[in-house]
């Protein structure tokens, strides 16, 4: 047989994979994954008991549950102002990774140009990539990370075919302002650029921030897909179960390859989350739930050497280290990991340019017993 003909011939296991498995090998605490480690609320748990029990575990239909794609649009609505039509506008999705693959996949061909800013997200490049696409990279740096839009302008070509947004902003927990929005609505308003906009985040905001979805302004949603996460908002990351919003004419396109790619998601689950979001308390209380678990997160790191600057959203905290060492940030992640027991993200990976701005990126989406000792640690670095 001959050698094998890789698609993604540079790709290699995501640093997630590296610093769990690596603070699974050292037993350290794990603040690198995004994952929460409290539990999840038992109400939610007895819905999808309850689907199940009631015989809710074939296919569900394969834009997903009406039922939820209703009580999407109610939230979107009440939240941003803008009706999506839940039967052709709304799809749920396995997970929000899947939704962003989709939309690539249904919208990218061979040699279309789609900017991204980095640090990105990791699973963005190589989607665009496996379908021939080529990224233009738009690098942001700390502590801001803001667009410089005149940038974003020049690299505008014929061959632009999308841009890819993600506000709250992983992994720099930053976010963009009616400002960029409006930058983002007059770049794209005479072209045909369709915009991405990653917004699993957007119910973790904090200091009385306005999350500036594409829902809020027209002009930019009928160009958009938006892609949302339950397993962000409702501390059930393993569900994997998100949602896409777009126009109909895009959500055709998008449909086309979802079908053929999961086809649907997890029945009983989506039908508890159905329920589950009657009750508009269970999202709207999450700024003020996460910002208590930022702000003792930073309490406790005062007195220690590292630096910050607030995450406006997410549930990651970035921390400056250029106090310490002047080690690499990979380097430094794994050797807090391995000596110290405690594990990051390093921010030069999402970097094609592996610029190194001497930031770990840590999940503070933990009980606060794990941010006490989290905190104890980094005081001894």
């Amino acid at each position: 047989m001959k050698p094998l003909l890789s698609k993604l011939p540079v790709s290699h296991t995501t640093i997630f994979t590296v610093m769990s498995e690596l603070a699974n090998q050292y037993q350290a605490l794990n603040l690198s994954q995004g994952f929460p480690d409290f539990p999840v609320d038992p109400e939610l748990i007895t819905l999808v008991s309850k689907a199940m029990k009631s015989g809710k575990n074939q296919y569900s239909p394969m834009a997903g549950l009406m039922q939820l794609r209703e009580r999407i649009a109610e939230k979107v609505a009440n939240s941003y102002g803008y009706t999506y039509h839940p039967e052709t506008e709304i799809t749920i999705t396995s997970g929000a990774t899947q939704a962003l693959f989709t939309c690539i996949a249904a919208f990218i061909h061979p040699k279309d140009e789609v900017i991204i800013f980095e640090p990105a997200y990791d699973c963005y490049e190589p989607s665009i990539r496996l379908f021939g696409g080529v990224t233009i990279p738009i690098q942001l740096s700390y502590p801001n990370y803001t667009i410089d839009w005149d940038q974003v302008a020049e690299a505008i070509t014929p061959k632009t075919r999308m841009i890819i947004i993600n506000t709250p902003h992983n992994p720099s927990g930053t976010t963009m302002s009616s400002e960029d929005m409006a930058h983002l609505e007059k770049l794209v308003a005479t072209n045909n650029i369709i915009v991405l906009s990653d917004e699993v985040y957007e119910h973790i905001i904090f200091d009385s921030t306005v999350h500036q979805s594409v829902a809020r302004y027209p002009s930019l949603a009928s160009r958009s897909f938006i892609i949302g996460s339950f397993g962000k908002t409702f501390h059930v990351t393993g569900w994997k179960t998100g949602y896409c919003l777009a126009p109909s004419a895009l959500m055709k396109e998008f449909r086309k390859v979802h079908q053929y790619n999961v086809f649907s998601g997890n029945h009983p689950i989506q039908a508890a989350i159905a329920q589950y979001l009657e009750t508009p308390s269970h999202y709207l209380s999450l700024p003020d739930f996460y910002q208590h678990k930022r702000d003792l997160f930073l309490s406790l790191l005062k007195g220690s050497s590292f630096t910050h600057v607030p995450a406006t959203g997410t549930y990651f905290q970035l921390l400056e280290y250029s106090a310490i060492t002047n080690e690499n940030d990979l380097e430094f992640a794994k050797r807090l990991t391995k000596e110290y027991k405690i594990a990051s993200i390093p921010i030069s990976v999402f970097n094609s340019s592996k610029q190194d701005d001497k930031v770990l990126r840590f999940c503070f989406a933990k009980s606060d017993e794990t941010l006490k000792r989290a905190a104890e640690v980094l005081h001894t670095v």
